[in-house]
């Protein structure tokens, strides 16, 4: 089986403002609320491989697992995966940005598949990623046209 979510946000702000901010690693746990570190593990071009580790959840288990990710800022596009899937058999990730009238449109796009022995199925990670990736876009969305906002009054 396969799995596959889309979504995204429209954002008050730049291109150059929104892909800098979300494309600067060592900040993530300062722009998500689920991750509680990052270390980058190694740099290679436009790739960056790095482990990410999230705050414990509701059980006390604290997950983590490195991935790789690669930005082409000419096109506007970033491309992951995890090299330690963890539960997952797979996981790849599109980040894709666009520059609208009313700011800049991030949007992710997943392909996972859960393992058989994973504590949940594709359908439960699904409907997990599409809840949790709301939350951290209007977030990430929040901070980055607070700064925006800051920009322009200073």
């Amino acid at each position: 089986m396969s799995a596959h979510t889309e979504n995204d946000i429209t954002i008050n702000a730049p291109l150059d403002l929104v892909w800098g901010m979300t494309n600067d690693l060592e900040n993530w746990p300062r722009l998500f609320s689920e991750y509680a570190a990052v270390e980058v593990l190694s740099r290679e071009g436009e790739s960056t491989t790095f482990r990410l580790t999230m705050h414990p959840d509701e059980n006390g288990t604290v997950w983590s697992w490195v991935s790789e990710r690669t930005t082409d800022r000419p096109e506007l596009t970033v491309r992951a995966r995890r090299v330690e899937p963890g539960p997952f058999q797979y996981m790849d990730i599109r980040w894709e940005y666009e520059e609208m009238p009313d700011g800049t449109r991030m949007r992710w796009i997943q392909d996972f598949a859960m393992r058989p022995e994973a504590p949940v199925d594709d359908a439960g990670m699904t409907e997990h990623i599409n809840r949790n990736s709301k939350i951290q876009m209007e977030l990430i969305r929040d901070k980055i046209e607070q700064r925006a906002n800051a920009r322009v009054g200073a």
